[in-house]
């Protein structure tokens, strides 16, 4: 009887001293809303994600987001850090990137897709070509096209936008010779803005919100053109939030947070909150399309008088 007492005894205290270790982990400010959180992010997503974090601070004032706007390639691998517990880029991690965070990390790593995005194609307000097909833009960027047009992307490597274009345009070949690099999508808007024959790829957050007076600035400095639609032929699309739904228009890629954390704390409470009504009525204000909450698209008609 003794015997069984002792190992009672004895497995609560080592019950017990889990748990003391584990909440020894865990700053005791860092809860579901409050804490500091330090996320690395696609710089493609900065304006809509700016939107999110101010007002998930304000809704929660203890807590502050401190994003980190790099191209996406850096971002997974800033994921590798135990410091960075939350990304936002456009896939999850791959089989070979989930097993070195488990093994180096004993973490595993949840994706969720919470938006969908469009890579916007934007040219000078006074460019002569402004319709363009997919095919035409497949040469142009892998270096192919007779006419004497300038793409310009946010880099060469390493960002989401160029491995879009890569995987899901040019499907493994390489960039064309007469590609440029940019710095940012804001140094590609300000390239196409003062090149009349330049083209450039940026994701739709940075000139798709006409509700927002940086953007309507921006956007009187270059304008979008149009590709021709997945499902009709010879009808020609703008990114905007019923061709991005229904995959009409054909640069649509996922918007997603890649989230590992031992506890609820804050990179579950805004991971959460990019879920909620809230963050995702942020997305459709933001002209992306919500992926999680259901917001019904109805036909307009127009009066003709």
């Amino acid at each position: 009887m003794k015997k069984w007492v002792r190992l009672f005894v004895s497995l609560i205290m080592a019950g017990w001293l889990v748990s003391c270790n584990n909440k020894a982990d865990v700053p005791a400010n860092d809860r579901f809303d409050s804490g500091v959180l330090h996320l690395s992010c696609d710089e493609s997503f900065k304006p809509v994600m700016d939107a999110e974090i101010q007002v998930f601070q304000n809704q929660y004032p203890k807590a502050k987001v401190i994003a980190h706007y790099k191209p996406e390639a850096d971002c997974i691998d800033d994921f590798l850090v135990d410091s960075v517990r939350l990304v936002i880029a456009t896939r999850g991690m791959n089989g070979n990137e989930s097993r070195l965070i488990e093994d180096s990390l004993k973490l595993g790593a949840k994706s969720t897709t919470v938006a969908y995005d469009a890579i916007a194609v934007i040219v000078h307000p006074q460019a002569t070509d402004s319709f363009f097909t997919l095919t035409e833009i497949r040469d142009l960027i892998g270096g192919k096209s007779k006419k004497k047009l300038i793409p310009v992307f946010d880099g060469l490597k390493a960002t989401s936008t160029v491995r879009f274009m890569l995987d899901s345009v040019l499907r493994g070949q390489p960039l064309g010779k007469n590609v440029v690099a940019a710095k940012s999508s804001l140094d590609v808007i300000d390239y196409v803005s003062r090149t009349p024959n330049a083209v450039g790829f940026v994701g739709i957050s940075w000139v798709g919100n006409w509700d927002d007076s940086t953007q309507l600035s921006l956007m009187k400095r270059v304008r979008m053109a149009r590709l021709e639609s997945t499902d009709s032929a010879g009808a020609y699309v703008l990114p905007v939030q019923y061709t991005i739904y229904t995959r009409a228009y054909p640069l649509v890629r996922d918007l997603v947070y890649v989230l590992k954390e031992k506890h609820t704390g804050v990179a579950h409470g805004f991971a959460a909150f990019l879920r909620s009504d809230r963050g995702q009525l942020l997305f459709k204000r933001s002209y992306l399309f919500p992926a999680v909450r259901t917001f019904y698209i109805r036909d307009a008609e127009l009066n003709k008088d």
